[in-house]
């Protein structure tokens, strides 16, 4: 059995290399100075109890945020996007817009063929220029006939007097005649007239009687005359259905302009309201029908935030209650909202494929109602679509 003994090193006669193999006795100080294995411990325990604190703080804001506040993630900035269409058909001749515009109110966005509307109202201003016209000319007609058979009664009812007063004065002779015929008759037969003077007398009655019958035929013809002056009249009643019949026609034909005046405004479709272009669905030369869908526009200055909220949390999201809004695309950016209107039924009511429950397996699910937010628009940073997260206090 070997027995080793543990000998001092034995040192050599060389002083060199004693020197190098010597403990170098200042770096071991130093070293011992640098790291002291007293203080570091002491470090790594401090470190460990600044950690857990934190944690412990962070989990404890975490739950106190859990218990006073409702966070809601499925809500998005949303607006009403307006989609602009054509009310008549034709090719473009003109896109004045791109899709990211800023309009004004009664800018033009596109413009349509006009040239057989502008056609169409011309004819029509035509047509309605004739109708005055014709209006015209029968007013003018009115008023010469009106003149003339008034003036042509007046003459008549002149010959009438005149032939009242021939016929009058026709009786008279005819009863001086039938006097004096009588009074000769009664002489004649003693010879106190001759019979010349009697046979004179039987003449100038029988004169006296066609000269009244001559008269009576004279009144009857002025009186006719009358009659015929006044029938003349009767065209006045016609001319003035004639000009009646002109004012449904100029109606008719005003309402046709006012088609074609609308059909040629609605050829330049201009902006509603001031907004932006969200989409461009035409280019000129394309052909578009009625209700054809050309662009979709919507009002910045409108948004608003929409959200789903779950039927549990929907308490919290009263009319008038103040949130907190966060948008994804903006961190760090905090905006204030109003709950301005909560829906009346799920949003699963609403859905395509219903979901009855013939087999009677059910599964509970939460349910979630859609919640209108009012949120004032900065700067048009919060754009329609963006996905924002919502923050309710659960306290009044």
């Amino acid at each position: 059995m070997d027995q080793r003994v543990n000998r001092p090193e034995r040192q050599s006669d060389d002083p060199e290399i004693n020197l190098r193999t010597a403990p170098d006795k200042e770096t071991q100080a130093a070293s011992e100075a640098v790291s002291p294995p007293g203080r570091a411990r002491p470090r790594r325990l401090y470190g460990a109890i600044l950690a857990a604190l934190i944690v412990i703080g962070a989990g404890g804001w975490w739950l106190w945020q859990q218990f006073t506040h409702v966070f809601v993630t499925d809500a998005r900035v949303a607006a009403d996007i307006v989609a602009i269409s054509s009310r008549v058909p034709g090719w473009v001749t003109a896109v004045d817009v791109i899709a990211g515009d800023a309009v004004h109110k009664g800018d033009v966005l596109v413009r349509i063929d006009e040239r057989e509307s502008h056609l169409r109202a011309q004819e029509l201003d035509a047509q309605l220029a004739g109708v005055a016209r014709r209006r015209e000319e029968i007013e003018a007609r009115i008023v010469l006939t009106d003149h003339q058979t008034q003036s042509r009664i007046t003459a008549r009812q002149a010959a009438v007097r005149a032939a009242e007063a021939a016929l009058a004065a026709a009786k008279a002779q005819r009863n001086l005649a039938k006097t004096e015929n009588a009074r000769a008759e009664k002489l004649a037969p003693g010879g106190a007239i001759t019979r010349a003077y009697l046979d004179q007398t039987r003449a100038a009655l029988e004169t006296a009687r066609q000269q009244v019958l001559s008269a009576q035929a004279g009144l009857e013809s002025a009186r006719a005359a009358v009659a015929e002056a006044e029938a003349a009249r009767g065209e006045l009643a016609v001319l003035q259905r004639q000009l009646a019949e002109l004012g449904p026609q100029e109606q008719r034909l005003r309402a046709q302009r006012e088609r074609a005046a609308l059909d040629l405004e609605d050829r330049t479709i201009a902006m509603p309201f001031k907004g932006v272009v969200d989409r461009v669905f035409v280019d000129a030369g394309e052909y578009v029908t009625p209700g054809q869908r050309l662009l979709m526009v919507h009002d910045p200055d409108s948004v608003r935030v929409e959200a789903n909220v779950k039927e549990t949390d929907i308490r919290f999201f009263r009319p008038g209650k103040t949130v907190t809004i966060t948008v994804d695309a903006l961190p760090g950016r905090r905006f204030e909202g109003t709950v301005t209107r909560v829906g009346q039924a799920a949003t699963s009511e609403f859905a395509l494929l219903p979901n009855p429950n013939p087999s009677g397996n059910f599964t509970k699910i939460t349910q979630r109602l859609p919640v209108r937010i009012a949120v004032q628009q900065d700067d048009g940073e919060l754009k329609p679509g963006m996905m924002v997260e919502l923050e309710a206090t659960t306290g009044d």
